[in-house]
């Protein structure tokens, strides 16, 4: 992705769910189903690359900060 074009992971994690929802509604005819799936694969890409391109860039960190312990991450559930 250029820089130019910023990749929006939230809007197109928004826009997926919206496809998922019509196309399991079953009311769309096929080639407009079709059409659809096309988008929700392109989308599914840009976030897989996006969410790779994160995983990247956090353990390029992980490594700058040598040999600091780092404390696990713990998530409370109240």
């Amino acid at each position: 992705m250029s820089s130019a074009k910023k990749f929006n992971l939230e809007k197109s994690l928004a826009d997926l769910e919206e496809l998922v929802d019509e196309l399991e509604s079953g009311d769309l005819p096929l080639e407009k189903a079709m059409k659809k799936f096309e988008e929700g694969i392109k989308l599914t890409r840009g976030c897989q690359t996006a969410l790779k391109e994160a995983e990247q860039k956090v353990e390029i960190l992980l490594q700058s900060a040598g040999s600091e312990d780092l404390d696990d991450f713990l998530v409370d559930d109240d």
